[in-house]
């Protein structure tokens, strides 16, 4: 009944959230690209949130466990309180694109835009079911072990790879080219988590070191 609790709870504050941040600068609740996006992220969070709940309660309490408070490392704490600032910045700016018309993105960008969140979100769930101790935040707990298998045996990060798609199609599902602008802001900060992880799971992970000998990359495969 708790986690059942948490999980309405963290799905209402999503949608205030972006009711927020989406409706207010764009001066309308007739913006149809926010009401779709939500519903996007709504369903896209909530059924493998369910499914969590059932199948594996434990790893749905550490993707909750989340937020700069949340995080052990101060690094991360700063790491993740930027992050947030950058999320806000590309909702806003995509609000006030849809506002004033700076861009005007095709319909089919839209959906093409709605597809890649709905993916992105989907690509991070899909990893903490395979890997229940991928928490939100970046800890290693007494019993945990490596991964390697799955999406992990193509990048040491996937989760992240599922987070990098959702930030593309975001602004392009809020009708905005220009919030793709926004975006960049994000990008150090998630290399900045990348980085730090991969020095605490070198150090605290037994067989990580061994695991980062085969598997190369930690985002995108040919690339970093």
């Amino acid at each position: 009944m708790k986690i059942a609790v948490q999980t309405l709870a963290s799905g209402l504050f999503g949608v205030a959230f972006f009711v927020v941040l989406l409706f207010w600068p764009a001066g309308t609740l007739n913006y149809w690209q926010a009401w779709v996006f939500i519903a996007v992220f709504i369903v896209a969070t909530l059924v493998p949130s369910v499914y969590l709940a059932v199948k594996d309660p434990a790893a749905l309490q550490r993707r909750m466990k989340a937020g700069p408070i949340a995080e052990t490392r101060t690094i991360q704490k700063l790491v993740i309180t930027g992050t947030i600032v950058a999320v806000v910045a590309v909702l806003v700016v995509s609000a006030l694109d849809h506002r004033f018309g700076w861009s005007h993105v095709p319909t089919p960008v839209v959906v093409l835009g709605n597809v890649l969140v709905g993916i992105g979100l989907g690509f991070a769930q899909l990893v903490v079911i395979q890997n229940s101790y991928a928490a939100a935040t970046i800890t290693v707990e007494a019993d945990q072990k490596v991964v390697s298998t799955g999406v992990y045996s193509l990048v040491r990060h996937p989760m992240y790879v599922g987070t990098l798609i959702m930030m593309v199609g975001t602004p392009l599902a809020l009708d905005s080219y220009w919030g793709l602008l926004a975006t960049i802001l994000a990008l150090p900060f998630l290399a900045l988590r990348i980085d730090d992880e991969q020095k605490m799971l070198r150090q605290e992970l037994d067989g990580y070191d061994e695991y980062t000998q085969k598997v190369h990359y930690r985002l995108v495969p040919g690339v970093w």
